[in-house]
């Protein structure tokens, strides 16, 4: 790397000084460096004081190498990437840009070395061993069978019952080691809800459990899938009317088309002229079974293309 760096310099002195940089700081990383070792190499390639300010974090090391106390709050006009900065004012040269990418990644590789898993990631995670987390397990005072969830906003956890209010997708009942399997059919239930609202009308929580056939639709969508024709009828009917979704909804999930007024808050003959309209967008009639059906399977499929694009 010294070789390949002197070679570099001669023809482009930026491009071989930002190999010194990625050797510096692999070489810190192979090593088991600790923070201030990281802070201290940026301020020293960089000839500035440097600072790492990060939750439960805070180094500052001086151009020379010294730590001093990090007063002061951050200035703005500094460069900084990942809670590591520069101090000094104005844009970050390239060799500057590096120093700061090449420690903002050793830092973070040195706190996922260093962070203590908890109990509920460490069930959770199919790579951890058997022994690790039926450990965990007890920890959690879990019995021998236990749920996984996965929640809208990408947390995990295990639970008994079903999170109230909460969006989110509940795995199958399962012994404690196979948790990950859990956990991968909860995400696959989350795909299936909505925000419960006009715009997105459906189930916040759904159980895997409950999902029977339909779990193949979740195969069948992944990023870039095109929608079928009745996902992008469903979006044109959205847009004529602000109640068009949650009619449907309401019609595709209630047992008869009385109980769907009811739920709407509407009179029957008002819902028989939304979906005479809706007809006419969509392309079919959803009093028939088979048009309920058809209806059902195009609300499923909008919500996988949702959380697939969200």
């Amino acid at each position: 790397m010294r070789e390949l760096a002197g070679r570099l310099a001669a023809l482009d002195p930026e491009a071989g000084a930002a190999v010194k940089v990625i050797a510096y700081f692999d070489r810190l990383v192979d090593g088991h460096a600790g923070l201030e070792a990281l802070v201290r190499g940026a301020a020293t390639l960089a000839s500035c004081p440097a600072r790492l300010d990060v939750p439960g974090h805070r180094v500052r090391v001086t151009a020379d190498g010294r730590r001093s106390a990090p007063g002061g709050e951050i200035d703005p006009e500094w460069p900084g990437v990942g809670g590591v900065w520069l101090e000094r004012p104005g844009q970050a040269s390239a060799v500057d840009a590096m120093i700061l990418e090449r420690a903002a990644a050793a830092v973070r590789l040195v706190l996922d070395r260093n962070r203590v898993p908890e109990p509920v990631e460490i069930v959770l995670d199919e790579t951890a061993s058997p022994e690790a987390r039926r450990k965990a397990a007890r920890r959690l005072g879990l019995s021998s069978t236990a749920r996984a969830v996965a929640y809208a906003d990408g947390t995990t956890g295990v639970v008994i019952t079903a999170p109230a209010g909460a969006r989110a997708g509940i795995g199958p009942l399962v012994p404690v080691l196979d948790l990950p399997a859990s956990l991968a059919a909860a995400r696959t239930a989350l795909r299936f809800t909505a925000e419960g609202t006009p715009e997105d009308p459906g189930p916040r929580v759904v159980r895997f459990d409950e999902l029977g056939g339909a779990e193949v639709l979740a195969e069948a969508v992944g990023p870039g899938s095109e929608p079928v024709p009745d996902v992008r009828a469903l979006e044109r009917a959205a847009a004529c009317a602000p109640w068009m979704l949650a009619t449907l909804d309401a019609v595709a999930t209630s047992a008869s088309l009385r109980a769907a007024a009811a739920a709407l808050t509407v009179h029957h003959s008002t819902l028989q002229d939304r979906l005479a309209h809706a007809k006419t967008v969509l392309g079919w009639s959803v009093h028939e079974p088979c048009g309920r059906l058809r209806l059902q399977l195009a609300l499923a499929l909008r919500r996988l293309h949702r959380q697939t694009t969200a």
